[in-house]
């Protein structure tokens, strides 16, 4: 008998993608989301749910008793979580609380996976493994550790098969252009269409991220999902650093156009770590999962989706 996943923000950026990870792989796939369904492939079914209202996850829970359940709920964006932190605390945390509330009491052993993020841990100059110190220095960071640790609290006290993974930047396209590379991507292709030189305006250049293909985080998160050992936490990354500056100058270059870079000091953030980086090595050891596509990969891909 084929398995039920249930994913809660399918809606989002990584949830077309982890759809299509998991129908490939088998699965039946269900998905909620706040909105109707937007460019979703036909087999997964969909329902509408706000992840806030307690009473409608706990019915669409009993409704398809999945055997594994993702949550890709989120405010995502370290800028938003500035501006409102409120409204992250709530997304972040009690919607993910509301998920195993409605959980606990079942005896069916459901697997449930949360995404925890790079922004949890303290700054660093070195590749971060999952033995980092946790001390974000952002709203957003601070929201998912608590997250985590109510993750750790059910599994420890209801005895709750429930994965948390901390992911670093990823990218593709979909990926909304409030994030830094689709940002560079759209101006870039833009000024490329209009066939003239143009300026492209971004933020802090000085900084180095590591980045990875959508495509191979959803693959590691089905891959954690599938495994054995629920209290194993795990990085999803790369595994390399690019400094934004370089990143958008193979930008540029794809545009064969001829453009100027201002930086909007707006844009800057004062407690923005200047390195993350992913020390992936116990994934690749006990899971063996292999990044598959590198961020130039997915900066072309980026690049033509605008271009067209």
């Amino acid at each position: 008998m084929k398995r039920k996943v249930l994913i809660f923000g399918i809606n989002g950026f990584v949830g077309k993608y982890l759809a299509h990870e998991m129908l490939d792989a088998g699965y039946i796939v269900y998905g909620s989301d706040i909105e109707k369904s937007l460019n979703m492939p036909p087999e997964v079914n969909y329902m509408k749910i706000n992840l806030l209202d307690m009473e409608r996850v706990q019915k669409i829970i009993t409704d398809v008793s999945p055997d594994m359940v993702i949550n890709l709920v989120a405010i995502s964006s370290v800028g938003l979580s500035w501006n409102n932190p409120q409204k992250t605390v709530l997304v972040n945390v009690i919607g993910a609380i509301n998920i195993m509330e409605a959980l606990k009491n079942r005896n069916d052993k459901t697997k449930i996976m949360f995404i925890g993020s790079s922004e949890e841990y303290a700054a660093s100059f070195f590749p971060i493994d999952e033995t980092s110190t946790l001390d974000s220095n952002n709203p957003y960071g601070i929201s998912k550790i608590t997250q985590e640790r109510f993750a750790s609290l059910y599994r420890e006290q209801y005895g709750m098969n429930i994965y948390y993974v901390r992911s670093f930047n990823h990218t593709g396209v979909g990926q909304e252009e409030r994030f830094v590379l689709p940002s560079f991507c759209k101006q870039a292709a833009e000024i490329k269409k209009s066939g003239k030189s143009g300026s492209i305006i971004t933020g802090n250049l000085n900084v180095k991220r590591d980045f990875t293909h959508v495509k191979d985080v959803v693959r590691a998160y089905r891959m954690i999902i599938e495994s054995d050992n629920c209290e194993k936490i795990y990085n999803v990354g790369f595994g390399r650093t690019y400094g934004l500056d370089e990143l958008l100058k193979y930008v540029i270059n794809m545009s064969g156009q001829d453009i100027t870079v201002k930086i909007d000091q707006k844009r800057i953030r004062q407690s923005e770590q200047p390195f993350i980086c992913c020390d992936n090595s116990l994934i690749k050891k006990e899971l063996g999962w292999e990044p598959e596509y590198t961020v130039f990969d997915a900066l072309e891909e980026l690049f033509e989706s605008y271009a067209k």
